[in-house]
C-alpha cells in the first residue's frame, strides 16, 4: 500500500495550499454563500480565482478525461480535498463542490444528449448550480418510506409531494429528484430519478431552512411539488432504477468529504496549539499543563488514524475500481468522520474558554457541524450497520457449545499434536 505521489503533483498541492491560504480563505469572511450566483460580490470575486485554478489544470479534478477532467485517482483527489476542506469556498473555486459534483456524475452516466448540453455542460463550468432533492419530511435514512409520486401522463411525468432539506435548491437551476413511479414493485424498484428544472410551474420552496450556527440565511429547502410536469425524457436511467442511479453520486464523494473534514479538523488542532502556547494560568503556559498536553496528543492521534483510514480507502478504490469492494471501508470512514470532528473541536472550544463558545471563533460551529456530518449522506447508525454486515460476511458461527478459541479445547488439540515430544520431556513446560 503506497500513498506516495509524484513530485509534479506535490508541486500542485503546494500551489493549492498557498492559493487557498492567500486567496480563498479571506473570501469566506466577506461572502454570505459561495453557491449564490445572484450575489454580485460573489460574481466579482469567485470567477477570477476559478480562472487561475483552470490555468493551473486543477479545475474539476474529480472528473475523468471523457468529461474534460484530468482523471486523477482517489488518493490524489483526497490530498487535494484535504487542503480545500479548510474553507467554505474552496470546493467551488476548484470546481468540485457538492451537490453539483455528484449530480454531474449522474447526468454524465444517465442523461440524454440534450440534458447534458442544457445542464451538465454549464454545471461543469459553474455557470449554474444544482440541488439533490431526495429526503422527505417523514423519512430520510430509509428511502423506502418515500412517498413523492411521479406518474406518467402521455409524454410527461407529473410530480406531486414534498421534499425536505434539498440543499441549495434556492440557488439551483435544476434539481435531481427521486420519486416513486411503481408503488407496487419491490421496495428497491419502486423509484426513479429525474431532472426537474427549478423554474417548472408547481415547484414551490416553502422555506429555506438554516443549519443552526450557519449565518447564510438558510440554504436547505423544504419544497412542495404540485402537479409539476416534466418531459418524459427527463427520466435518468431506467424506470424503477432510482436506487441504482443514486449510488453513482456516492462512494468517491464521501471520501472527498472526509478529507475535507481532515483539513477542517487540522485547523482546530492548530488553534488548540496556538492557544496553549499563548495563554497562561497559575503562572505557566497552558501548554505546560499535562491535561492540556493530553488533549493535544489525543487530537493528533485521532486525526492521523482517521486520515490513514481515508487514504487507505482511497487507495483501495484506485486499486479495485469497484465501490462494492470497498463499501464497508467507505461506511467506516463515514462512521468515524463526525466523531473525530466533534472530539477535536470540542477540546479546542474548552481550551479557548468563553471565546471558544462565542461566534468570534469558528470552533463552536465546528462542534455543531459534527452532528450535521453524522446525518448527511446517511446517518452514522446506517453506516455502522452496513460495516457490521460486511464484516460478518467474512466470519461464521460455531455449532459447538464453546467458542472455537476456547483454550481448554485448543490446549487438548496441541497436546495431542505434540504427544510424542511431550512424552519425551515429561509433559508441557508451560503450567496452567
Amino acid at each position: 500500500m503506497d500513498f506516495d505521489i509524484d513530485p509534479a503533483f506535490h508541486e500542485e498541492l503546494d500551489w493549492a495550499d498557498a492559493f487557498v491560504t492567500e486567496e480563498v480563505e479571506p473570501i469566506d469572511l466577506v461572502l454570505r454563500h459561495a453557491w449564490d450566483l445572484s450575489d454580485p460580490l460573489r460574481m466579482e470575486l469567485i470567477p477570477p480565482l476559478q480562472d487561475q485554478v483552470r490555468e493551473r489544470g486543477l479545475w474539476a479534478t474529480h472528473l475523468g478525461p471523457e468529461l474534460g477532467g484530468p482523471g486523477y485517482g482517489q488518493v490524489k483527489l483526497a490530498l487535494l480535498n484535504e487542503i480545500l476542506g479548510r474553507t467554505h469556498s474552496g470546493p467551488i473555486v476548484f470546481g468540485c463542490q457538492a451537490p453539483d459534483s455528484g449530480n454531474a456524475e449522474i447526468l454524465a452516466h444517465y442523461g440524454t444528449a440534450e440534458l447534458k448540453e442544457r445542464y451538465l455542460e454549464p454545471l461543469l463550468r459553474n455557470e449554474i448550480v444544482s440541488a439533490y432533492s431526495m429526503t422527505e419530511p417523514q423519512g430520510g435514512s430509509d428511502p423506502t418510506q418515500f412517498i413523492v409520486r411521479a406518474e406518467l401522463d402521455g409524454d410527461e411525468w407529473v410530480i406531486n409531494g414534498e421534499k425536505w432539506f434539498s440543499s441549495h435548491a434556492n440557488f439551483a437551476s435544476f434539481l435531481i429528484l427521486l420519486a416513486v413511479t411503481d408503488p407496487d414493485a419491490t421496495k428497491h424498484n419502486k423509484m426513479s430519478m429525474f431532472v426537474v428544472p427549478a423554474a417548472t410551474p408547481g415547484v414551490q420552496i416553502l422555506r429555506n431552512v438554516p443549519v443552526y450556527g450557519h449565518n447564510d440565511g438558510g440554504t436547505h429547502s423544504y419544497i412542495h411539488y404540485e402537479n409539476v410536469r416534466i418531459p418524459a425524457d427527463h427520466l435518468l436511467g431506467e424506470r424503477g432504477q432510482g436506487f441504482l442511479v443514486a449510488q453513482t453520486r456516492l462512494g468517491g464523494g464521501r471520501i472527498h468529504h472526509a478529507m475535507r473534514t481532515i483539513g477542517l479538523v487540522k485547523r482546530a488542532l492548530d488553534m488548540m496549539c496556538e492557544r496553549a502556547l499563548s495563554r497562561t494560568t497559575q503562572g505557566e503556559l497552558l501548554a505546560r499543563k499535562q491535561l492540556v498536553q493530553a488533549m493535544i496528543a489525543d487530537s493528533w492521534v485521532q486525526i492521523e488514524q482517521f486520515r490513514l483510514l481515508v487514504l487507505q480507502t482511497a487507495w483501495k478504490i484506485d486499486k479495485y475500481n469497484d465501490y462494492q469492494k470497498v463499501r464497508g471501508d467507505i461506511s467506516a470512514v463515514k462512521v468515524a468522520m463526525p466523531r473525530v470532528l466533534h472530539d477535536v473541536a470540542a477540546r479546542a472550544v474548552q481550551l479557548h474558554g468563553s471565546l471558544g463558545v462565542s461566534d468570534e471563533m469558528p470552533l463552536a460551529a465546528m462542534v455543531l457541524e459534527s452532528f450535521h456530518m453524522g446525518l448527511a449522506d446517511g446517518a452514522t447508525e446506517v453506516h455502522q450497520i452496513t460495516l457490521a454486515r460486511q464484516l460478518l460476511k467474512d466470519h461464521k458461527g460455531t455449532d459447538g457449545l464453546f467458542p472455537t478459541t476456547h483454550l481448554p479445547r485448543l490446549r487438548a488439540a496441541a497436546e495431542e499434536k505434540y504427544a510424542d515430544a511431550l512424552a519425551r520431556h515429561g509433559g508441557p513446560s508451560k503450567q496452567h
